[in-house]
């Protein structure tokens, strides 16, 4: 069998030449066509975190958006715990989809959802003790985590929802459809908008209504989500049977997989809980400061993404359709974009990084502080470019083995780095280390690119 062309919004069924002059133009449009949208869809979320902020800043009392803050905490941490459902996802239904397997795309979407409800209604089951735990570990007054219980309580109930649109997400990032993806991202965040202003300030539920709006918009999201899959399946294929969907080796794999991704994780999120923790051994003003510039890590994130996210979909889709071709290509690509967008980050933090940390905060103090560091936050997009992107490579490769022992790896060094050059440095050496460990996320996974091209075998004809 000859190997399948790589597609493109189902539209593009151009096979790769190698005399083909135009084919590095195509290539540059095929990754900017997908990357643009998941950056629009990314920039929904900074402004609907604004419209929660702007609401709780408003009600009687500041513990209001302390609560809010603390409640959001939670669930960031436990659904990006849960992340494994989109990239698994996205892995699985890109190669899928790059092989022509129409049914395989849907038995994965299946199987993930199975999955994606299976661990919300787990989180139900222990929401009590799930809430409490989390908010006695985060602290804050007792008023605060009154509200913040109030918050996690209404919002907790969309729990499968939310991590079936994750399931959702991965399913249309896999097979290509990224203007669906932005409209269904900017869907839910609209209706969490809406809700939110409603909740508050027509039936004055207060901190709880905010939670209950983003609930509303999981719900209201998935419902919108399973109208999609409907719309958009593939017809003709054969009845989803039991012994299909709970097909032993299908599910095996999907379990590794996600176990790989949820340790690579815990692993990072370790890690800048790590750099936080070290961080307020620096006294207030540099732990508020080293706050303040991990935004900057999180606006280039925002748009890094979306590069990353091209190479999981267009990598996947290359290794389903066994083209080495098409496989260099879609790195070669993506890479050049995301270093591109890496500097074109580090020159704007250079240049208008002073400005930027006076929006985020008055306190002179903090002001001073972030401007001391602020060479370490500018330097960090360079560096920390070549892990973002190599994270899509090796999620649309579903080589996740190699995703968690790096990460694994490079958590290692940076806690070692930590202990050396923070005590020396102080607060420069713990961002030297914390770059440290960026690089090593980008050098170790670079170590075992060529084992995704050897895993390509071609079929015989």
């Amino acid at each position: 069998m000859a190997p399948r062309s790589v597609q493109v919004n189902d539209t593009s069924h151009d096979a790769p030449s190698a005399t083909a002059p135009a084919l590095p133009v195509r290539w540059h449009r095929r990754v900017l066509a997908l990357a643009f949208p998941i950056v629009l869809a990314n920039l929904t979320q900074p402004i609907l975190g604004a419209v929660d902020t702007a609401v709780a800043g408003h009600l009687a009392s500041a513990s209001y958006l302390g609560g809010v803050a603390l409640g959001g905490l939670v669930f960031n941490f436990v659904f990006w715990g849960f992340g494994f459902l989109r990239m698994g996802t996205t892995g699985l239904v890109a190669q899928a989809f790059g092989a022509g397997d129409h049914a395989g795309v849907r038995n994965n979407i299946a199987r993930a959802l199975l999955l994606a409800f299976a661990i919300g209604a787990a989180v139900l089951a222990v929401q009590t003790p799930l809430i409490e735990y989390a908010i006695r570990l985060l602290g804050g007054s007792a008023e605060v985590q009154q509200h913040a219980r109030a918050y996690c309580h209404a919002r907790i109930w969309a729990a499968p929802f939310a991590l079936a649109n994750y399931v959702v997400l991965g399913w249309l990032l896999g097979t290509q459809r990224v203007r669906v993806a932005l409209v269904a991202q900017v869907f839910i965040n609209a209706v969490n908008i809406v809700a939110v202003l409603l909740y508050v300030y027509r039936f004055d539920w207060g901190v709880a209504g905010i939670g209950a709006a983003t609930a509303s918009a999981d719900a209201l999201g998935f419902v919108f989500g399973a109208f999609l899959l409907w719309g958009l399946h593939s017809r003709g294929l054969p009845a989803l049977t039991r012994r299909v969907l709970f097909d032993g080796a299908a599910l095996k794999r999907l379990v590794v997989l996600n176990r790989d991704i949820f340790v690579r994780t815990l692993c990072l999120l370790a890690s800048f809980a790590w750099f936080t923790h070290l961080g307020a051994r620096q006294g207030d003003a540099t732990l508020a400061a080293n706050a303040l510039l991990l935004n900057f890590q999180t606006f280039m994130a925002y748009g890094l993404d979306g590069f990353a996210h091209a190479a999981e979909a267009l990598v996947g889709a290359a290794l389903g359709a066994r083209d080495r071709h098409a496989l260099r290509r879609a790195v070669q690509v993506t890479l050049l974009w995301s270093a591109l967008g890496a500097l074109a980050f580090s020159l704007l933090y250079w240049t208008a990084g002073g400005w930027i940390i006076a929006q985020l905060t008055d306190q002179p103090a903090v002001r001073e502080a972030a401007r001391t560091y602020l060479g370490w936050a500018a330097l960090s997009p360079v560096i920390s470019v070549w892990g973002f992107l190599l994270d899509g490579v090796f999620i649309g490769a579903t080589r996740t083995r190699e995703l968690m022992v790096s990460m694994v790896m490079s958590l290692a060094v940076f806690v070692a780095a930590s202990w050396a050059l923070a005590g020396a440095g102080g607060n420069h050496g713990l961002w030297a280390a914390l770059l440290i460990f960026m690089g090593a996320r980008g050098v170790t996974l670079a170590r075992f690119v060529p084992r995704i091209a050897h895993s390509i075998r071609p079929e015989p004809a």
